[in-house]
């Protein structure tokens, strides 16, 4: 019988060490931010020292945003531009139409950066608030009453004005500017309607129908109710007469007497 040797074992050879693993891939994102980095700065370098042209100036061409939003135009994308002695990256087409918008709203805002200001209405100014007598209304003793105004004024023998507070006129501008004398005066008078009543009435001048035309307190009607506020005196409320505060009207009855003279302005 045959005896077969036995085989030694076979020996394995050592695995090598990249067999398994991957391949290695080059990092061109970094590889690119880093090559944009140094030329950012070689740029930033050359500009600062003459070498690279410059580009016209914000006084030639209206500012550095143009500019760059003008080579942004011309490349279609990212790129670096020079502006004068500046380096400046030009970004891609959507974030440069944001900084776009952004340029434009600080223009709009002023030349100096600030946020626009609003003009603010003016004020409303009250006419009978101005309490200056009136010019050219006559001289001496007399009452002054302004329709732009509504206002009256009690004027001494010296042109000294002894009082003066605001009134309600006529809605309908019935009387003519001039000068008038009182020619009655009534402490207790009516509507020549019936609808109400009134006091200290003091008559200088008639209507277009005859109907008397002077001074009185706030009228009040059937009911004893105040026919207008004290707080729309100032403002044409009347049908013709001037209404007064009750106190200003016992005031001006007191100063006048008939043959008063009143002047319209």
């Amino acid at each position: 019988m045959s005896r077969h040797r036995a085989q030694p074992p076979r020996r394995r050879s050592p695995a090598s060490p990249h067999r398994h693993a991957a391949a290695a891939q080059p990092r061109y994102g970094r590889i690119g931010v880093v090559a944009v980095s140094a030329t950012v700065c070689l740029v930033a370098m050359l500009g600062g020292f003459g070498v690279l042209p410059s580009v016209a100036g914000p006084s030639d061409r209206g500012g550095e945003t143009d500019v760059a939003r003008d080579l942004t135009g011309r490349t279609g994308g990212s790129g670096l531009a020079a502006i004068g002695d500046k380096a400046v990256l030009v970004l891609d087409s959507a974030q440069d139409e944001a900084a776009a918008g952004s340029a434009d709203d600080s223009a709009t805002a002023g030349a100096a950066g600030t946020a626009p200001v609003e003009e603010a209405d003016p004020p409303e100014v009250d006419p009978s608030a101005d309490e200056t007598l009136p010019a050219d209304s006559g001289d001496g003793y007399r009452v002054v009453f302004s329709e732009a105004r509504q206002r009256v004024w009690l004027v001494d023998g010296d042109d000294e004005v002894v009082r003066t507070y605001p009134v309600s006129g006529s809605l309908y501008d019935n009387l003519d500017p001039g000068s008038y004398e009182v020619y009655s005066r009534s402490e207790q008078a009516y509507a020549f309607d019936g609808s109400g009543s009134m006091k200290y009435f003091v008559r200088f001048a008639q209507g277009d129908t005859g109907a008397a035309i002077g001074f009185h307190d706030i009228p009040v009607d059937n009911d004893g109710r105040l026919v207008q506020t004290r707080a729309q005196l100032g403002t044409p409320q009347s049908h013709g007469c001037i209404r007064q505060e009750r106190e200003d009207a016992i005031a001006l009855w007191e100063f006048t007497e008939i043959g008063t003279e009143v002047v319209v302005v």
